[in-house]
């Protein structure tokens, strides 16, 4: 029997609970940078454990991104931090890059690594390098193709998890500068509680902008469409892939479960019955009310697919 994991980032408690109650099988936390007061702006240790319980008494599971690019003076707070997660009983870390990994190896050996999206692995000859670390899961780069997750599935061992993403925003570009603010402003004039929104426009497409959002980690641009992949479920899962997940760093709570709603029904009927499955229209029409923006098979395709204003 396949066993698909589907895996939904929350941003809060209540987008927490939501997404489990809609159908999700684990949840994923986190900000740009890590602590407890930075983990996320509306997750407090109580709401951490409680989240924990939550999860745990659902046979679900909770696992914390630490996407911070760490210099030297961070690894004792960093330290520190770990032993908080791994006393809260979270199930995984979610890491993107080597230091941070030797770092929870060695602080909390037994705490199961996932090497987040952050970390490029584009292929497998990376992928079976992070699992001789002792990683567990790779989450793949957005920018890889169908056949590349096939050719990473038959070239791993097999006990590597594959996770890939299914919805949501893409990520185009992180750097650890804040790249406008620098620019733009002087040092003295640059305020990291400000919020100040920028959008990218290529020449050849006016009007399709592209956000740009900055904290004092660093800069990323997002696309100015959304992945959406509920048409192609049976390849996704037949390219081996083990979870599929939905992003949503800048999204609402209800949006959150909208979706994940969608794609437990998708991924179950396929599971149910993999030679029946049948694509319904009624799961696209449920995603595009539920985002305002255009959605996109992204990379995945040989010939990219819009879902703009296509007939149904």
């Amino acid at each position: 029997m396949l066993n698909i994991e589907l895996s939904s980032f929350a941003k809060d408690l209540e987008g927490l609970k939501n997404i489990i109650n809609s159908g999700a099988d684990s949840a994923f936390i986190g900000g740009q940078s890590f602590g407890m007061d930075t983990i996320s702006k509306n997750f407090t240790l109580e709401d951490l454990k409680e989240a924990v319980s939550f999860v745990h008494e659902r046979n679900k599971k909770l696992y914390v991104t630490i996407s911070l690019l760490p210099h030297n003076n961070d690894f004792d707070k960093l330290e520190e931090y770990l032993i908080e997660l791994d006393q809260v009983g979270v199930d995984a870390l979610i890491v993107s890059e080597p230091g941070t990994l030797e770092i929870v190896k060695k602080v909390i050996p037994k705490m199961i690594v996932h090497m987040g999206s952050q970390a490029n692995v584009y292929n497998y000859e990376t992928a079976k390098f992070l699992h001789e670390l002792g990683v567990k899961r790779v989450v793949t780069a957005k920018e890889l193709g169908l056949k590349d997750l096939l050719d990473m599935r038959k070239n791993t061992p097999i006990d590597l998890e594959i996770e890939a993403f299914v919805h949501g925003g893409m990520c185009m570009s992180y750097s650890g500068r804040r790249l406008l603010s620098s620019y733009m402003s002087s040092k003295e004039d640059v305020s990291y509680e400000e919020n100040k929104n920028y959008n990218l426009v290529e020449e050849k497409r006016p009007g399709q902008f592209c956000p740009i959002y900055e904290d004092e980690g660093g800069t990323l641009f997002y696309s100015s469409k959304d992945l959406c992949m509920i048409e192609f479920i049976p390849e996704l899962i037949k390219s081996g892939v083990t979870t599929l997940s939905i992003e949503g760093n800048m999204k609402s709570n209800e949006y959150m479960a909208a979706v994940v709603k969608v794609y437990r029904k998708a991924i179950d009927e396929f599971i149910a019955n993999p030679d029946g499955w049948s694509f319904k229209e009624e799961w696209l029409e449920e995603l595009k009310k539920a985002s305002p923006r255009i959605l996109t098979t992204g990379f995945y395709l040989e010939e990219n697919k819009d879902y703009d204003d296509i007939e149904m």
